[in-house]
């Protein structure tokens, strides 16, 4: 079965329901894929531009859109490469005050055993076995 990749806003046109027959397409287009009947695969910066767009664009709630993406990224039918290391970022993403991205690259570092990080960005402070330097 070939497998076709999902743009962020087909996500979006799902979640906010902003154009209703684009929904309506983009439902039947998932349920297709949880029931087997085609394959489905995304990255990593889709899940990126999904977040950044639900927070910036549409202002839904922090914790309404780790919900969602939660639900798309346990979607066993929906490869994504690093579905784990979005996983385990959302929820550190949901448990510290930093962005998504920097949840992200904390995961990543910890999943390659990198315990340093050169950044201005103070938020890397408040991660435990992280250290973070200035150049």
């Amino acid at each position: 079965m070939e497998i076709k990749f999902v743009d962020t806003n087909l996500f979006l046109r799902y979640l906010t329901k902003d154009d209703p027959s684009k929904y309506e397409s983009c439902r039947t287009l998932f349920k297709d894929a949880i029931e087997g009947k085609i394959a489905l695969a995304t990255s990593g910066m889709v899940i990126a531009e999904l977040i950044w767009t639900l927070l910036s664009y549409y202002k839904v709630p922090k914790a309404e859109v780790i919900e969602k993406i939660s639900i798309i990224v346990a979607t066993d039918k929906l490869f994504i490469p690093d579905k784990e290391i979005i996983s385990d970022a959302l929820l550190l993403y949901g448990i510290k005050n930093i962005d998504y991205i920097d949840a992200y690259n904390v995961v990543l570092m910890r999943s390659h055993d990198l315990k340093s990080i050169y950044s201005y960005d103070e938020d890397f402070n408040a991660i435990e076995g992280i250290k973070r330097e200035e150049p």
